[in-house]
C-alpha cells in the first residue's frame, strides 16, 4: 500500500514508475524511483523547480508563486510535481553546515523527528521493521530534513565492556540513507525508563550495573540515601571503577567505537552526534525522578550529591576554601522532593541560597556539572573532528517556581540560576569552548499554558537561554519537551525558532529543531496536515513572505497526495 500513492501519481502523469527490490534483513522493501517520471518532454509539464537541499525521495511541494503549472486544470500533475520536483544540488561544506546554514543557505530551520525509544529491539534488530520504513518514507514527503535516534549503550554494549552489537542501528541508518534523510545520533549513556515520556525501559549495560551493585555509591544519591541508576554518578568520572576502565573512557570507546562503524555514513548521512551527559540524555542531575512517584510537577526536586565519590569532592572544595565545616553534606534545610521553595529554609525568598555557604555549595555543585561536561566534550570533539558532523549537548527546560527568586528546581538540577545569576551562560560557554550545539528543551510552551501558582514561565526561560548562547556565540537548537500536535504549539515553537529577542531583526534563527516524536498520533490526519504545515513554514524561515493562506493552500494539496501513504503509517506503527 506504500507504493498506491506513487503509482497513483505515475498513472495520472501518463507515465510508469519502475519500482527497485530492495531486501534487507530477509524483508523485500520496494524502493520508488520518482525521478524517472518526468522524463516525458519538458512541454507535457511545465513546472518550475525548486531547489531544496536534498537529493533523493520525496520532497516538499513547490510554491505556487514559483510554479505555474498549479492554476491549471491538470490538478493532478501539480500535486505530483509538488510531491516530487527534485534538482541534485552540491552538498554544504563542513563550515556551512556548522553554521546551520545547510539548508536554504541562512534561510529556514531544519525539522528533525524524534524516533521512538524502542526503534532498536533488546535482541538488536530494528523494531517494526515495515512500520519503521513507510514512516520515514512519510517524514521525507513532508519536507522533514532527518530523524533523531538513541543509541543505547545498554543495547549495543549490553553483555560486556569492549563488545559492541550495532546492528540494529546499521540497518536502520541505512533505512534513513535510503529515503534520503539526514541522522542526529543522540549517545545514550543513560537508562531509559523513569522519566517523563519514558514508554520502555532499557537499563545500563548488565556489567556496569553489576558494578554499582558491588558498590552503590556509583550511583546518584539524594539525602535520605536513595540510591538512582538512571546515570552513573559524575562524582567518579575519573576513577576506574568500571572493570578497570573510568566511565568518560568507557564514553569515549563506545563514541570511538561508534565513528569506526559508521565512517562512511559521518558527516554525509549522520550530521550530528548529541552526546548524552545525564539523566533523559540531559546534562544536569537526576533531582526530580518520576519513577515509583518520587517526584511529581512541580516539586522543587532534590540535591544528588550524597555518594561517597560527590561527598569526597565537596569535602576537598570546603577544604580549600578554608570552610572545612561546609564539606561533610549537602544542605539539610532544603525540603523534599514535592516541597515548594516557600515551604523551605533554604530556597524561600530570603533563605540558604543567598547565604555565604549557599553560594559556595551551589557553586560547587554546579561546577562539578560543567566540568563532566568538559570531560566528555573533550573526547567527543576529538573522536569526531573532522569527520563532518557536528557536536550537540541537551540542556534540560526546568521552568517550573522560575518567576520565584531562588529558581529551586534549577538549582537541585545543576544549574545555579537564579533572580540575581545567569545559570546558562556558564554552560553555553563551556559548549563554544568545544564548538558544541546548545540543544535546548520547552520550546513549544507558553507561561499562561502552565499553572500560575507554580510561578512556570517556560517563554522566559527559552528567552533566557537564547540571550545566554548569543552572548557565547553557540549555536542553539531546540527541542519540545512534550508530544503536541496542535496548531498553537506549533506557532510557539516558528516563534521561538527565530530567535528574535527584543524585536532585533538580525538575530539568527535556531539551526535545528527536533520534534518530538514519531509515533501513530502524528500521522492521524488532522495531526499530520498540522504538521505538514508547521514543517513547510519552518523551512520558510522567519523571513518569508507568503500569506498564511497561500501556505494553508499548499499544504491542503500535500496532505491530500500523502493521504495513502500517511494512512499505512498510521497503522502499521499501532501493530
Amino acid at each position: 500500500m506504500a507504493l498506491s500513492m506513487t503509482h497513483q501519481i505515475g498513472t495520472r502523469a501518463g507515465t510508469s514508475i519502475p519500482v527497485e527490490n530492495v531486501t534487507t534483513s530477509g524483508e523485500s522493501i520496494a524502493k520508488v524511483s520518482a525521478s524517472s517520471a518526468w522524463k516525458s518532454p519538458a512541454s507535457a509539464l511545465r513546472c518550475s523547480v525548486q531547489k531544496p537541499d536534498i537529493v533523493e525521495g520525496l520532497s516538499p511541494p513547490v510554491s505556487p508563486c514559483r510554479s505555474p503549472v498549479l492554476g491549471a486544470t491538470r490538478l493532478d500533475l501539480s500535486m505530483a510535481c509538488q510531491a516530487f520536483a527534485t534538482e541534485v544540488e552540491e552538498p554544504a561544506t563542513e563550515r556551512e553546515y556548522r553554521e546551520g546554514v545547510a539548508q536554504d543557505k541562512g534561510k529556514g530551520v531544519p525539522v528533525y523527528v524524534m524516533m521512538p525509544l524502542d526503534s532498536v529491539t533488546m535482541n538488536n534488530t530494528v523494531n517494526r521493521r515495515k512500520a519503521m520504513n513507510v514512516s520515514l518514507q512519510a517524514l521525507k514527503s513532508a519536507g522533514v530534513e532527518g530523524v533523531m535516534m538513541d543509541v543505547w549503550w545498554g543495547l549495543v554494549e549490553r553483555d560486556a565492556p569492549g563488545t559492541y552489537n550495532w546492528g540494529g542501528y546499521t540497518e536502520l541508518i541505512e533505512m534513513a540513507k535510503r529515503h534520503g534523510l539526514k541522522v542526529q545520533a543522540v549517545m545514550s549513556f543513560h537508562q531509559c525508563g523513569g522519566n517523563v515520556g519514558d514508554s520502555v525501559t532499557i537499563p545500563l549495560p548488565k556489567w556496569a550495573a553489576e558494578e554499582i551493585d558491588k558498590d552503590p555509591d556509583l550511583a546518584y544519591t539524594d539525602q535520605w540515601g536513595r540510591r538512582n541508576h538512571e546515570y552513573l554518578s559524575l562524582g567518579c568520572d575519573t576513577l576506574p571503577v568500571l572493570k578497570g576502565r573510568t566511565p568518560v573512557q568507557c564514553y569515549a570507546d563506545f563514541m570511538r567505537a561508534f565513528r569506526d562503524n559508521f565512517k562512511h555514513a559521518l558527516g554525509d548521512t549522520i550530521v550530528e552526534i548529541q552526546v548524552g551527559m545525564g539523566p533523559a540524555g540531559e546534562l544536569r542531575y537526576p533531582s526530580y525522578p518520576e519513577q515509583n512517584g518520587t517526584w511529581k510537577f512541580p516539586g522543587i526536586g532534590a540535591f544528588q550529591c550524597y555518594d561517597k565519590y560527590m561527598l569526597s569532592s565537596l569535602k576537598a572544595a570546603a577544604e580549600s576554601s578554608g570552610k572545612s565545616e561546609w564539606g561533610s553534606t549537602g544542605p539539610t534545610d532544603a525540603g523534599h522532593y514535592n516541597n515548594w521553595p516557600e515551604d523551605t529554609p533554604f530556597f524561600r525568598k530570603e533563605g540558604g541560597w543567598k547565604s555565604a555557604y549557599g553560594e559556595f555549595f551551589l557553586g560547587w555543585y554546579s561546577q562539578m556539572l560543567i566540568e563532566h561536561g568538559e570531560r566528555i566534550l573533550t573526547s567527543a570533539k576529538s573522536i569526531f573532528e573532522n569527520t563532518g558532523v557536528k557536536i550537540s549537548v541537551k540542556v534540560a527546560g526546568i521552568h517550573w517556581h522560575y518567576g520565584t527568586r531562588s529558581h529551586a528546581p534549577e538549582l537541585t538540577a545543576g544549574y545555579y540560576n537564579t533572580r540575581l545569576r545567569d545559570g546558562y551562560l556558564p554552560i553555553a560557554q563551556m559548549l563554544a569552548r568545544h564548538d558544541a550545539v546548545f540543544n535546548f528543551t520547552c520550546i513549544e510552551m507558553r507561561d499562561h499554558e502552565q499553572p500560575q501558582d507554580a510561578l512556570c514561565a517556560p517563554e522566559k526561560l527559552v528567552k533566557q537561554v537564547a540571550l545566554a548562547t548569543q552572548k557565547a556565540q553557540v549555536p542553539l537548537a531546540g527541542e519540545n519537551a512534550l508530544p503536541r500536535y496542535d496548531g498553537f504549539a506549533h506557532e510557539q515553537i516558528l516563534q521561538a525558532s527565530s530567535l528574535n529577542i527584543d524585536g532585533n531583526p538580525d538575530n539568527r534563527e535556531m539551526c535545528a529543531f527536533t520534534y518530538l516524536r514519531m509515533n501513530p498520533q502524528l500521522f492521524q490526519a488532522d495531526n499530520w496536515g498540522r504538521f505538514v504545515g508547521f514543517v513547510k513554514k519552518m523551512k520558510e524561515g522567519k523571513d518569508a513572505h507568503k500569506c498564511r493562506e497561500q501556505v494553508e493552500r499548499e499544504t491542503e494539496h500535500f496532505v491530500h497526495v500523502t493521504r495513502p501513504l500517511v494512512q499505512e503509517a498510521a497503522v502499521a506503527l499501532v501493530h
